[in-house]
């Protein structure tokens, strides 16, 4: 079984903590529902997932693939960012010292 390093793709992976209360289980998974519907089309966003914490069912995370750190903060710096992802907002891990962060693709094998 081979491996082939990619290195310098430009893709970035954003992750959002959020955090549900357990009277709210499926509020999470409602809005990112929502959310996904309006974001399909979006320049420079390859897809998205809704991650569930194993360990901690009330935590969740929402990770996005980006063409590039570009492709995301033109979307973000647009008109539509901050009304289109209103929904999953209220339920942001505020423990946590930002709620999401960025992550560029140093390497991967495929």
């Amino acid at each position: 079984m081979s491996a082939t390093p990619e290195n310098g793709t430009g893709r970035v992976r954003v992750l959002l903590y959020l955090r549900a209360d357990p009277t709210e289980d499926g509020a999470v998974a409602e809005a990112y529902h929502r959310i996904s519907s309006d974001l399909k089309g979006t320049d420079g966003l390859l897809g998205n997932e809704l991650l569930r914490e194993l360990t901690d069912p009330g935590a969740f995370a929402v990770l996005s693939e980006w063409e590039s750190a570009e492709a995301f903060r033109t979307w973000e710096a647009g008109s539509g960012h901050r009304n289109t992802t209103s929904p999953l907002r209220r339920h942001q891990d505020r423990e946590r010292p930002t709620p999401f962060a960025l992550y560029r693709v140093d390497a991967a094998y495929r």
